[in-house]
């Protein structure tokens, strides 16, 4: 995937996911951009282990980095806040 896509649906997710979590207020678009990537790779690795394959090109890359974002971040927010959100 060409990296400028991966950086635009990255911080996409990474957007969608802060809002999702209420964690939008604190985080700003590179952070936004990171969390995407960072799910993505994450739900990358981990959506295949419980047998969803979600497509190739950049909607599959959208849902997979989403997913993996919401779980980045309800990490984050067990590990600062002690409890889930």
């Amino acid at each position: 995937m060409n990296f400028i896509v991966m950086l635009i649906v990255g911080g996409i997710a990474g957007w969608l996911a802060s809002i999702m979590m209420r964690r939008d207020g604190n985080q700003g678009v590179l952070l936004n951009i990171i969390v995407g990537i960072i799910g993505g790779f994450l739900g990358g690795f981990l959506l295949p282990m419980v047998g969803l394959n979600l497509g190739a090109g950049w909607v599959g890359y959208l849902i997979t980095a989403l997913i993996g974002a919401v779980v980045l971040l309800l990490i984050v927010n067990l590990i600062t806040r002690g409890r889930a959100r």
